[in-house]
């Protein structure tokens, strides 16, 4: 059976109700068989007869809220004067803002950050840019940028529709990796636009987060970024996943006993995640993997319009295989779902060789619930958090872009993101690793620090970085004076 994730909040409903013996009694009745559970209890006000009370109020769902408060309405004399969630509450005014670092008490403070002395740090950025790294906010800042149109589970909600998820893309920088990110929700879903409007507001930024653009527009948006721009730039739909994806493998195939090399993978979903997790699979050592769409197997003897189809058709399944995906999984070692809900059938996995693998990543509803496929398979994962080995993105962008940003790098190297999902699996030790548990939880203190350190060294190697940096470096402003 497909379950929808049932997201637990907290409902404050302020309730005008008759004021005599016995009405509250009802309506906690009421507010019980409905599935809530009240938390707390605020008289607002009283008067001759009624009573308005704040009744906080805990609901499994969303669902579950509908049903009490038409319950609480059907109360002979009651009525629901308003009605606010947990998560709205937490969203009213958005959830960021921006606070100074310094503070500006007297003439002396006005005249160092602003006119006249702020005249001296321009004219020395002017003169040498660089030190723009050094002396503003670019040196710690990401923007996240989309123009809404393939937000998680949502799709295209336009530019303000998904403002509120930006936010929280921001929050995380902050939170987890200690970065200043801002949303950038354009108003445009032509590509040349977007990439014209993030190069025209780039200097500000020390990196350039993509989200949440469709595919196939979020492939040109990318590549004509990263060509155009000398910071970061990762369309984190594409590559933090397929960095996680290869992160949770490395740890699954050491469960199951089998090199990764000699892996035969099959992928579900031929967009932005899957493109970028087949390459990035290819890049750490599999030798065949096998792109599955709606038509079926990706393959040499059909023709594909879409250029990104050819090239995976071109550079995988080396076998040349063709048919549904039941046809392809038959005697492969894991199966990545990137695609559509329910899909995956138990006697799918059978058909798999023995201990197979399988990763169903579509949110919220996955393409086999682990339940369902826990009997014939060795390790399962999926993208949701009330399930073991959750990939989730908030692995790794933090702690690639935390990298990429103290080396101020120049661009994001394949080499980057491989550390990165290396980082990754090494936090789960030997010792710890079991089928259930081939993952670091998004709030191990160690992922941030261990990536952007595999990260840091990567970009060096790579030679796309401008600063190495040491344990005891500080910034140089010898030049500045």
């Amino acid at each position: 059976m497909i379950t929808q994730p049932a997201i637990a909040l907290t409902l404050i409903l302020r309730i005008d109700m008759p004021n005599e013996p016995g009405a509250f009694g009802m309506l906690a009745n009421a507010i019980g068989d409905a599935g809530g559970t009240i938390g707390a209890v605020d008289m607002h006000s009283v008067a001759k007869g009624r009573v308005v009370r704040d009744v906080t109020i805990g609901v499994a769902s969303e669902a579950v809220a509908n049903d009490l408060r038409r319950a609480v309405e059907a109360i002979d004399g009651a009525r629901v004067v308003f009605a606010n969630d947990s998560t709205f509450l937490a969203h009213v005014g958005g959830k960021l803002r921006v606070d100074p670092k310094i503070a500006v008490k007297n003439r002396q403070d006005l005249s160092t950050v602003y006119t006249p002395g702020v005249a001296r740090v321009s004219m020395a950025i002017a003169a040498d840019p660089s030190k723009a790294f050094q002396l503003t906010v670019k040196r710690n800042t990401v923007a996240v940028v989309t123009d809404g149109t393939a937000v998680l589970g949502l799709g295209d909600i336009g530019p303000l529709g998904a403002l509120p998820v930006m936010e929280g893309k921001a929050m995380l920088f902050k939170q987890f990796a200690d970065i200043d990110a801002f949303p950038i929700c354009l108003d445009t879903k032509d590509v040349d636009e977007i990439v014209e409007t993030v190069v025209r507001i780039a200097p500000v930024f020390g990196g350039i987060n993509l989200e949440d653009v469709s595919a196939p527009r979020c492939f040109d948006v990318e590549e004509r970024l990263i060509e155009a721009l000398d910071i970061p730039v990762m369309h984190d739909d594409q590559h933090g996943t397929a960095v996680v994806i290869l992160a949770a493998l490395i740890n699954a195939a050491r469960v199951v006993g089998k090199p990764l090399s000699e892996m035969q993978v099959v992928v579900s979903g031929s967009g932005a995640a899957g493109t970028a997790t087949i390459k990035m699979l290819l890049g750490a050592g599999v030798k065949d993997v096998i792109p599955v769409d709606r038509g079926g197997a990706l393959n040499r003897t059909d023709r594909y319009e879409n250029p990104h189809w050819r090239w995976l058709a071109e550079h995988t399944n080396r076998e040349n295989r063709r048919g549904s995906l039941r046809d392809v999984l038959e005697g492969t070692d894991v199966f990545i779902g990137v695609s559509a809900p329910g899909i995956l059938q138990p006697e799918h996995i059978g058909r798999m060789a023995r201990e197979p693998i399988v990763f169903a990543m579509a949110n919220p509803t996955p393409e086999i619930m682990p339940d369902v496929a826990a009997p014939v398979a060795a390790v399962i994962a999926t993208g949701r958090s009330d399930f073991p080995n959750q990939v989730n993105n908030l692995l790794a962008f933090p702690g690639i872009f935390r990298g990429a940003l103290d080396v101020r790098a120049r661009r994001i190297t394949d080499g980057m993101k491989l550390a990165a999902a290396y980082a990754i699996a090494e936090i789960v030790t030997a010792a710890e690793l079991s089928p259930e548990y081939v993952i670091p939880s998004v709030f191990d203190p160690r992922v941030v620090d261990a990536v952007a350190k595999g990260v840091a060294a990567a970009a060096v190697e790579d030679g796309v970085a401008r600063r190495i940096p040491t344990k005891d470096q500080g910034e140089d402003l010898s030049a500045n004076v």
